[in-house]
């Protein structure tokens, strides 16, 4: 499909959006107008030709409808042994209906809530996905954390999705969270059928002072699913953000994921965990950007290649001026067991403080030989003696998953993975 084609149906789709949001939605279509789609060259895509990928969309340029969500559906889909409350959303539209109420939090439709600034945390100038979705996004949901509250239970998004004619998904999430509060989010999508999908999904998180926010994903998808989520939240003062993404399959993921450290004392965590087969193909890009002094990141991203897949790391850590006593620290290791898999990994530091530690770093190898062979001469076999291998180096990014019945539920997929296709 030519370039040209392609402007003109996604203009269908973002003069077409959704409720309300004049201004914003006018300015973001200002910006995906002036940038488009990014070019086969673009730096910040070079290794994920997403925009090829997306040709089918681009020619129907239909977002997909809400279907009706049933409350058995619902409890079949969330993952065995969740112990929390459950926020619904049919093809990223947000279902109260059929969500749990939880008296703790006030959540309502983003085109009910007052003045919520979206698009100032995931600026649309920032991502042209970010655009394309504040410019045309249908609705969304906007939480609100009140000061001092501490949810001992999880919120689960759970995103059913059913689309046909290779629809476009469009979820929207406001987080606004008060002084002094701690709540754990848990991300988790079912497809319920096989069609071809695009999720171009945007979350803003709003922290406020001495706040503890977790945030955990699991992309499970199949083989024709197409996503790419930008997250980005605000850090304020005493603070911590931890955020856990485990990715065993897909078409073409692109996961990018901002912390802005905005107060001292406070520090954001990010880990990721790639396990790829097929042709699978897995971006993920982070940028941890700290403002003030006394601040710490920590980053560790692991990938598991096999058959023709492909992982890709770009990972950016910025030190301003300002932020003197900043600790931060990358790392991102990658096993390729196969001649034919591939990963792309850039780490990158940018520092303009002169009191700080900071460091990063990358590997890339296949499988310690060596190590095989002790545990094959001490009588394990050689597929279990490779899964237990393999397990122990992805095995240190599940440990940093809060929740214990998502802990499990991801480390039985990780096993079933590693002890059957490896």
């Amino acid at each position: 499909m030519s370039t040209l084609i392609q402007q003109n149906k996604i203009n269908d789709l973002i003069n077409h959006p959704g409720i309300g949001f004049e201004s914003a939605r006018n300015s973001a279509k200002e910006i995906f107008n002036k940038q488009g789609m990014p070019a086969l060259k673009a730096e910040e895509y070079k290794f994920t030709s997403i925009t090829k990928k997306l040709d089918s969309f681009l020619t129907n340029s239909l977002q997909a409808k809400a279907f009706e969500v049933s409350v058995d559906r619902v409890k079949s889909s969330v993952f065995e042994g969740f112990e929390g409350d459950v926020l619904v959303f049919s093809n990223g539209v947000y279902q109260p209906s059929v969500s749990d109420k939880i008296k703790e939090l006030s959540i309502s439709s983003i085109s009910a809530a007052a003045d919520c600034p979206i698009g100032s945390i995931a600026k649309p100038e920032k991502d042209i996905f970010c655009a394309l979705n504040q410019a045309s996004f249908q609705d969304g949901v906007f939480i609100s954390i009140p000061d001092k509250v501490k949810l001992e239970r999880p919120v689960l998004f759970l995103f059913l999705n059913e689309v046909s004619d290779a629809q476009v998904i469009q979820p929207r999430i406001w987080i606004e969270s008060g002084d002094f509060s701690e709540v754990t989010f848990i991300e988790q999508t079912v497809q319920l059928n096989d069609s071809p999908t695009f999720v171009n999904k945007v979350i803003e998180i709003k922290g406020g002072i001495n706040t503890h926010l977790h945030h955990y994903r699991l992309q499970n998808e199949g083989k024709n699913y197409i996503e790419v989520s930008n997250i980005e939240t605000d850090l304020l003062k005493d603070s911590t953000f931890n955020s856990v993404v485990i990715s065993l399959s897909g078409d073409m993921l692109r996961n990018n994921l901002t912390i802005n450290i905005l107060g001292s004392n406070s520090e954001g965590n990010m880990y990721g965990l790639y396990l790829l087969n097929g042709k699978s193909h897995v971006d993920n890009h982070t940028n941890v950007d700290h403002t003030v002094p006394h601040s710490e990141s920590n980053e560790l991203y692991k990938g598991i290649m096999a058959d023709y897949s492909r992982g890709v790391f770009n990972g950016k850590i910025f030190v301003r001026q300002d932020a003197q006593k900043t600790n931060a620290f990358q790392q991102n290791n990658n096993i390729l067991l196969s001649e034919n898999a591939v990963v792309n990994t850039k780490p990158q530091l940018e520092i303009w403080a002169d009191d700080v530690k900071c460091s990063h770093g990358c590997t890339t190898g296949q499988l310690d030989e060596e190590a095989l062979f002790y545990l094959q001469a001490r009588g394990i076999g050689k597929l279990q003696a490779k899964g237990l291998l393999l397990y122990a180096f992805a095995g240190e990014v599940l440990e940093h998953i809060g929740d214990d019945p998502f802990k499990k539920y991801c480390t039985q997929l990780v096993e079933n993975r590693l002890g059957s296709k490896f």
